[in-house]
């Protein structure tokens, strides 16, 4: 499952112990191929990493925090502090093997 961030509020994303952010937007044609990419690759690693969505129009202070400035982007979190990130659409298989290398 991919949760949604909202009002800027990243608090249950830095008190897990890995979390995966996807920035995006409405608009992003590879955002959208994304999300279903990302919501198979939540259920797939289940246990080791908790995913959130962060509409970058939505949580522009989130975006500018993260120093966003091409979408999708992917940020990972361990313990709360960013250690990985990858810009752009990425099939299944190689998004789960980044994210294996990470987590």
């Amino acid at each position: 499952m991919v949760y949604e961030v909202h009002h800027n509020d990243l608090t249950q994303a830095q008190a897990a112990k890995a979390a995966v952010l996807d920035f995006n937007a409405t608009w992003c044609n590879p955002c959208r191929m994304l999300a279903p990419v990302l919501e198979e690759a939540s259920k797939d690693l289940a246990g080791k990493a908790l995913f959130y969505g962060i509409d970058v129009d939505e949580n522009p202070a989130l975006a500018a925090r993260f120093g966003i400035q091409s979408i999708p982007a992917l940020v990972v979190l361990k313990d709360g502090q960013p250690v990985a990130r990858q810009v752009g659409f990425m099939p299944k298989p190689a998004l789960e093997q980044w994210l294996n290398s990470v987590l």
